[in-house]
């Protein structure tokens, strides 16, 4: 080059490095005004009582009257208190066995559904209307139903039957809480598993046909694998929403007879709106708590061997 001359490195990359950093930052603010609105109800209405849960499980707190600090005493308590494990026991019984019914019913009623039957349009309809009807209505009129001069047990005596006293017998009432709930509630199910069904691709279930495969194989080795994105959703969703039952139990047996159908929620419940005890009841959630988080864990865990994602 010319003798004097210098070679000054071009700033083009500086400025193009200068006007990502701007656009990066211009869609983060765009980003945060989209956010902040959820973010703020989140924090507001989520973590604030979350962490003000915890707080209150330190202390003996009344509804009415000065709280006193007590550090895990609550927790200390609850673990040497007998109806803690009845009610846990109930809970965990009823989320078992209510998830494992809801899925079985959701399924063959998916099936049957997905054979191209008339009018399925109708049924689903009619199976998802319990869904949206309010739990306390319908617990309501079941309680009509089974008491003990209920329907249920009128029909039952006009043919000679002694029927049970479904709601005040501690061999029958669980069951019948278990039942109500799973009729409440398995129709959303159904539409979770009809979209996954409807979305299976026809030439493999054709292929798998041609094949010579009969209905129970291609059940178990097509249909099954193809659906377990739905599958695991709707089992995981249901299994969380059992740990939580509570109109159920509180409208049809009140938690009766005895403890046999009072569930973690009922006791948590009554705890802190009739026993006064909100320290103790906010200890109660943060184990329940504890308790869904794990079990849902397990489920995440456990997805990786049977959950197929690839269609």
């Amino acid at each position: 080059m010319f003798a004097g001359s210098e070679i000054r490195p071009s700033s083009a990359p500086q400025a193009t490095r200068f006007r990502t950093n701007k656009i990066r930052e211009s869609d983060g603010l765009v980003v945060l005004a989209y956010l902040w609105p959820g973010l703020v109800g989140f924090t507001t209405f989520i973590l604030v009582p979350l962490l003000g849960s915890l707080l209150i499980s330190m202390f003996e707190w009344p509804l009415f009257g000065t709280p006193t600090f007590i550090g895990f005493a609550n927790y200390q308590k609850m673990f040497s208190d007998p109806t803690f494990y009845t009610v846990l026991v109930n809970t965990v019984i009823f989320a078992f066995v209510y998830t494992a019914l809801n899925l079985l019913l959701a399924l063959a009623v998916s099936l049957w559904l997905n054979t191209k039957i008339k009018f399925s349009s109708f049924w689903r309809v009619i199976f998802f209307l319990p869904a949206i009807t309010p739990v306390i209505a319908n617990a309501l009129v079941w309680r009509l139903l089974l008491n003990d001069n209920g329907i249920v047990n009128s029909v039952l005596s006009s043919g000679g039957i002694t029927g049970p006293s479904w709601l005040s017998d501690a061999s029958f009432a669980l069951s019948t809480v278990i039942a109500m709930s799973v009729w409440q509630s398995f129709g959303y199910n159904v539409i979770v598993l009809s979209a996954g069904l409807g979305s299976i691709p026809q030439e493999i279930l054709e292929a798998s046909r041609m094949d010579g495969t009969n209905a129970w194989q291609r059940l178990r080795s097509v249909i099954l694998p193809m659906i377990s994105p739905s599958l695991f959703f709707t089992m995981t969703m249901t299994m969380i929403g059992a740990f939580q039952v509570f109109v159920q139990p509180q409208v049809l047996t009140q938690g009766g007879p005895g403890e046999s159908t009072n569930t973690f929620v009922l006791y948590m419940y009554r705890n802190g709106f009739v026993f006064d005890r909100l320290g103790y009841a906010s200890a109660l959630a943060w184990i329940l708590f504890v308790v869904v988080m794990l079990i849902t864990a397990l489920q995440f865990a456990g997805q990786r061997k049977w959950v197929n994602y690839d269609k």
